[in-house]
C-alpha cells in the first residue's frame, strides 16, 4: 500500500509540463526564503530599526493584495507563460541590483517591485496547474508544489542565516537572481497551450474585476476558502505574531524555543501537504478541508496550555500538519470552483481577502498579547480556528465543478 500511495503522490511528475513546473518552484523557491533572512539582516544592520525591517516584511505580501484587488484579470487576459517568465526576469533584475543598492530605502522598494512580481507568478502557476494534469492528478499535483515550497521555507532560512552570517547578504541575493534565470527557463519550455486553455476576452477592466468577484460568490468552492481560510487566517495570524512570546516570556524557552516551535510548525507543513492528496481521496475534499482546519485548532489549542516547549513543539507539528493540508485544500477548491478563464482573477481576490485579514489579525493580536498573554493570544485563536473548520465545511461541502455558473454575456 505505501508504494502505490507515492506512486499516485508522485505520478504528476511523470508529465514533462508539470515536471517542469516543479522544478522551477523547487530551485526559485529556495532561493526566495534563503534571500528572505538576507534582506532582513541587511535592513537591519544599515538602520537597526524596526520600522524598517518591518517594511521589508510587509512589501512581500502588500503587492498580492494590490493585484487581487486591481490587476486579477491580467491573469487570464495575458499569456500566462509569458507573464510567469516575465515575473522571474524582473525578480532576476531585482536581485541582480540589490548588491548594489545604497540605502535601505532603495532595499525596500526593490523588494517591492520583487513582491509585485511574486504577486503575479504565484498565482498564475495554481491557475495553471489543473491544466497541466489530468483532473485525478490535481490534489497530487497541488500536494507536490505546496510540499516543495514548505520544505524551502524550513529549510531556505536556516540556509539563509549561514550564508548571510558567512559571506554577507549579497551571496544571497545572486544565487536568489540565478535561481529566478533557471525559473525562468524552465517555465519558458512549457508550451503555452498547457498553462491556459485559451486567452480570456475581456469586457473593460474593471467589468473583468467585478467578474472575478462574482465568481468567487458564485461558487460555494470559492466561498470555502474566502469566508473558512479568511475566518482561519485571522487565527493564524494571532497564533504567528505571538509566537516568539509564547517561546520566550511564557515558556520561559528562550531563542531556542521560538526555533523549536518555528520548526514544528514547519515539520507539520511539510507532512501535511504531502499527505494531502491521500487524505482528499479519502476524506472528501469538504470533509478534508474541516478535519485540516480542526486540526490546526486542536493543535494551537494545546499548545496555549502546554506546561513546557517540547509539548508545546509537539502539538505545534499537529497544528502545522492541519494547516498544510488545509492550504492544498484551498488550492484544489478554487481551482475546481472556476473555469480557467476566470480562475486568475479569481484566485488573486481570494488571495487579497486572506492577506489582509491575516495582517489584520497580525496586528490585533499583536496590541493585545503584552495585556492578555501570549496563551490567552493562542487560545483565541485556536477557537478562531474551530469557527472556520464549521465555515469551511460548511460550504465545501456541496461544491462541486458542475455549480460553476457562466457568467451572462454582455449585450454591448
Amino acid at each position: 500500500m505505501p508504494r502505490r500511495l507515492s506512486a499516485k503522490q508522485l505520478a504528476p511528475l511523470r508529465l514533462s509540463g508539470f515536471r517542469l513546473l516543479f522544478l522551477s518552484i523547487l530551485g526559485s523557491s529556495i532561493g526566495t526564503f534563503l534571500a528572505a533572512i538576507a534582506l532582513a539582516v541587511d535592513v537591519k544592520d544599515r538602520t537597526n530599526s524596526g520600522l524598517w525591517v518591518g517594511a521589508v516584511l510587509v512589501v512581500e505580501f502588500l503587492p498580492a493584495i494590490f493585484i487581487g484587488l486591481t490587476l486579477g484579470p491580467l491573469l487570464d487576459r495575458v499569456d500566462r507563460r509569458s507573464l510567469m517568465v516575465g515575473a522571474d526576469l524582473v525578480r532576476v533584475a531585482v536581485f541582480a541590483a540589490l548588491p548594489f543598492a545604497t540605502s535601505a530605502g532603495q532595499i525596500v522598494a526593490l523588494a517591492l517591485v520583487a513582491g509585485l512580481a511574486t504577486g503575479f507568478f504565484r498565482p498564475a502557476v495554481y491557475a495553471g496547474v489543473p491544466n497541466l494534469v489530468p483532473e485525478e492528478q490535481l490534489g497530487a499535483a497541488n500536494a507536490l508544489l505546496q510540499t516543495v515550497e514548505n520544505i524551502s521555507w524550513a529549510v531556505g532560512p536556516v540556509l539563509g542565516g549561514l550564508l548571510t552570517a558567512a559571506a554577507g547578504p549579497h551571496a544571497a541575493y545572486w544565487i536568489n537572481a540565478v535561481s529566478y534565470l533557471v525559473s525562468a527557463v524552465l517555465v519558458a519550455r512549457i508550451p503555452s497551450r498547457l498553462l491556459q486553455s485559451g486567452i480570456a476576452l475581456s469586457r473593460g477592466h474593471w467589468t473583468d474585476v467585478k467578474d472575478g468577484v462574482r465568481t468567487v460568490f458564485r461558487s460555494n468552492a470559492l466561498l470555502a476558502v474566502l469566508f473558512g481560510w479568511g475566518i482561519a487566517s485571522l487565527g493564524a495570524g494571532a497564533v504567528s505574531v505571538s509566537e516568539v512570546f509564547m517561546a520566550k516570556d511564557t515558556l520561559d524557552a528562550g531563542d531556542f524555543g521560538y526555533g523549536l516551535l518555528y520548526g514544528g510548525i514547519g515539520t507539520g507543513l511539510v507532512l501535511g501537504s504531502f499527505s494531502s492528496s491521500v487524505v482528499v481521496d479519502r476524506l472528501g475534499a469538504a470533509r478534508a478541508y474541516g478535519a485540516a482546519l480542526g486540526l490546526m485548532a486542536v493543535g494551537f489549542g494545546a499548545a496555549a496550555v502546554s506546561p513546557n516547549i517540547w509539548v508545546a513543539a509537539a502539538c505545534c507539528v499537529v497544528g502545522g500538519i492541519g494547516n498544510g493540508t488545509a492550504v492544498v485544500c484551498n488550492a484544489l477548491l478554487v481551482q475546481r470552483g472556476s473555469r480557467d478563464e476566470m480562475r486568475g482573477r479569481a484566485l488573486t481576490f481570494v488571495m487579497s481577502a486572506t492577506y489582509t485579514l491575516t495582517g489584520l489579525s497580525t496586528v490585533l493580536a499583536g496590541a493585545f498579547i503584552e495585556e492578555a498573554g501570549a496563551r490567552w493570544v493562542w487560545g483565541g485563536g485556536a477557537a478562531v480556528l474551530v469557527v472556520a473548520a464549521v465555515v469551511g465545511y460548511v460550504l465545501a461541502r456541496d461544491a462541486t465543478r458542475a455549480e460553476v455558473r457562466p457568467l451572462r454575456a454582455s449585450t454591448n
